[in-house]
């Protein structure tokens, strides 16, 4: 593999690092933040946890306009610095209104990034290896909910404002990663998008890379020859990509991963594990996390994506059958760790490892930031309502129930596999245009 593009690659998806550990980290001050500010489930759910969601929903709906405009690179330089705000004054908040202001500003920069990101190291990937470099993205985003369960596990107990140091320890990778996006360079098929091909040739030449701007350049002319007046992805002739993006966000938030890592400690306690352990396993959860994130990135480019769906799709249906049997028929409490485990590993190995690499590739260069936004603000308008329903739906009808329904939405996940899903593996960004839409 070209060791230039793995770097620069590397580098932007430290996005999904902390995309990663900013999702999670609020999982080991949650409870002591509704104990302290004695917040209903409704106003916890809604404000403390659900702010950063709302904001993820806001920076994906609206991530492709400045991935468009002002370009992947400077997009990803505004994350960081949205996640750097965002850390600091959520450890300084006073009461959890200041609070869920700072994490919707996160928020922000966890939904952006998975519009920049994404779409950035997937123009600047040769094609062999462009599902593994994508899913560098994922793998940094599981590193990130690892450290973060570690971080919280040190942390608890330190004293009464342990919380502010759980959530403001972020500040300093945050930092870290502004610093670095800044010598990494533009995306060259962005740049031939506006007539920089010059710029763009020297960026290929500068890492190295086999994509040749003239193919590049082939696929705008024959796009424009399609193109309507103000052309936009919602036309006919993108329903295909559309409904795929559409389809494929929806059902990884209805495998109810989200839900699942937000409130990780507490599931476990509810199992019947004291407090440590819970946050004890919750690390496992994490380790569980990178080692099948690790096995996906292996078998992506060499197995396709498809397969890797199939292998999750099962996975995910009967772990979470299993989850659902667990809490209904009160069996002992290291039942639920062990099956969530593995509800863990399917969904690293399936939609984990795919979702970003496909939503990347199923939309044309001149399109891809709004594509890109559309399947992201699908994927988390439903991952800021559904974990903000569980503290209320756990209360009142059990998590058994919950999880028998995430595990039946997985039945229908593959059915989508089979009848609708194409493979992009092997095939260029160029050549995925001609196929998909006409």
């Amino acid at each position: 593999m070209n060791q230039r593009i793995l770097l620069v690659s590397a580098i932007a998806a430290l996005a999904g690092f902390l995309f990663g550990f900013d999702t999670i980290v609020i999982s080991g001050a949650e409870k002591k933040l509704q104990v302290l500010w004695n917040s209903s489930d409704t106003f916890h759910g809604t404000v403390v946890i659900g702010m950063a969601l709302f904001g993820t929903v806001f920076g994906a709906l609206f991530g492709g306009i400045p991935t468009n405009k002002m370009g992947r690179k400077n997009t990803l330089m505004w994350i960081g610095v949205l996640y750097s705000v965002s850390a600091i004054g959520s450890a300084l908040a006073t009461d959890p209104i200041s609070f869920g202001i700072f994490r919707f500003i996160g928020g922000l920069g966890v939904g952006a990034s998975t519009v920049a990101a994404p779409t950035y190291i997937s123009e600047i990937s040769p094609t062999k290896n462009r599902g593994t470099l994508v899913g560098l993205y994922q793998l940094m985003l599981v590193v990130g909910i690892l450290i973060a369960f570690i971080s919280n596990y040190l942390l608890s107990d330190i004293g009464d404002n342990d919380w502010r140091w759980m959530v403001g320890v972020e500040a300093f990778p945050a930092i870290l990663y502004t610093f670095l996006v800044f010598f990494i360079p533009k995306s060259p098929r962005w740049l031939v998008i506006k007539g920089k091909t010059v710029e763009a040739q020297q960026v290929l030449e500068r890492i190295q890379s086999d994509i040749q701007v003239a193919d590049i350049q082939a696929a705008q002319i024959a796009a424009k020859k399609t193109t309507v007046s103000k052309e936009h992805i919602f036309l006919r002739r993108y329903r295909y990509p559309l409904l795929l993006a559409f389809l494929m966000a929806f059902f990884n938030q209805f495998s109810g991963i989200n839900a699942f890592l937000y409130y990780a400690p507490r599931i476990f306690e509810a199992a019947g594990l004291g407090s440590s352990t819970a946050l004890l396993s919750s690390i496992g959860i994490g380790v569980v996390n990178i080692v099948f994130t690790l096995l996906a990135l292996t078998l992506i480019d060499r197995w396709g994506r498809k397969k890797l769906m199939y292998f999750g799709s099962a996975g995910y249906i009967f772990s979470l059958s299993m989850v659902s049997a667990a809490f209904l028929l009160n069996w002992s409490g290291y039942a639920v760790p062990i099956f969530l485990f593995l509800f863990v590993a399917s969904h690293s190995i399936g939609q984990g490892a795919v979702i970003w690499v496909f939503i990347a590739e199923v939309f044309p260069n001149h399109l891809r930031g709004s594509g890109q936004a559309f399947g992201c603000s699908v994927h988390w308008v439903l991952a800021w309502i559904i974990p903000s329903m569980v503290p209320l739906l756990f209360s009142k009808i059990g998590p058994g129930p919950v999880f028998a329904f995430f595990s039946f939405m997985m039945v229908l996940q593959l059915l989508f596999v089979i009848f609708l899903m194409p493979e992009t593996r092997g095939t260029s960004l160029e050549d995925l245009q001609k196929k998909l839409y006409r």
